[in-house]
């Protein structure tokens, strides 16, 4: 399985990005797919996910301003960042997880490289 994180970017306090994981290698509407984010210095740490029946997850840091979601034709998984802030910037991740995986960085099997997010003025 391989993952393709992109999108990120410099964008100023309050603007907007999307952020899109292209999956391949295995059939990827059957499984649960997330974010998580590396800040300097800091842990990774969950951001969002979506099942493979489509039921979403946020951390209450990005609750009303992220948004996940997945188009399975095209294997792709996004998410739509809104009303972003200084602390939203780090190194962002996707990962795939089975059918039960969602919070937890340990039940994600593959990841995609990263996509750096800053947001500063």
């Amino acid at each position: 399985v391989q993952l393709q994180a992109s999108g990120g970017g410099l964008v100023q306090p309050g603007g907007s990005l999307r952020l899109s994981c292209a999956a391949s290698g295995r059939f990827f509407s059957n499984y649960n797919t997330g974010w998580f984010r590396q800040a300097p210095g800091k842990e990774r740490e969950f951001v969002a996910a979506i099942t493979y029946s489509r039921l979403t997850y946020y951390a209450d840091s990005v609750k009303g301003r992220f948004t996940i979601s997945r188009d399975n034709a095209k294997n792709t998984v996004y998410l739509q960042m809104n009303s972003l802030k200084p602390e939203d910037t780090a190194v962002y991740y996707c990962g795939s997880a089975g059918r039960i995986g969602t919070t937890l960085e340990s039940q994600y099997d593959y990841w995609g490289q990263g996509t750096l997010v800053t947001v500063s003025s």
